[in-house]
């Protein structure tokens, strides 16, 4: 099996046993309470239940990409000040979450180039993203 080149395009990761099996099932039971409760077949129970299902598989997933953000955030952090001359080096706490997250993908090469623009010009994650001429791939995501 081979696997494609990372890229902007399709960097984004999709686990389908998570978005399609776990939170499409989770959304599923919570429109079928809805919809039983509507027609009288139903229990408020039966709503809540699957109500703070749907929002227990959202916040387990929001939890894991919190971490994995600071994980980033400290990873990047530890190779910007390898990689960065001093004026630079001193403005990465100026850094946005989202910023940091984009810059990841960043060859060593063009990192200080994006990391320039990505302040001047207060740029967003998906900006940063497209900007990057040399992606550096990251498979290790949750």
């Amino acid at each position: 099996m081979t696997t494609a080149i990372q890229s902007f395009a399709n960097h984004k990761r999709i686990d389908p046993w998570y978005h399609y099996g776990v939170f499409g099932l989770a959304l599923l039971a919570s429109i079928i309470a809805v919809v039983q409760l509507c027609r009288g077949a139903g229990s408020a129970w039966q709503l809540a239940v699957s109500a703070l299902l749907l929002v227990l598989v959202v916040k387990v997933r929001s939890y894991a990409l919190r971490v994995q953000d600071r994980i980033i955030r400290l990873e990047e952090t530890l190779r910007m000040q390898a990689l960065l001359d001093e004026p630079l080096r001193a403005r990465i706490a100026e850094l946005r979450p989202g910023q940091f997250v984009a810059l990841r993908f960043a060859a060593d090469g063009e990192l200080a180039a994006r990391m320039e623009e990505a302040l001047r010009e207060n740029l967003t994650g998906p900006v940063i993203k497209q900007r990057i001429q040399t992606w550096r791939p990251d498979t290790f995501r949750v």
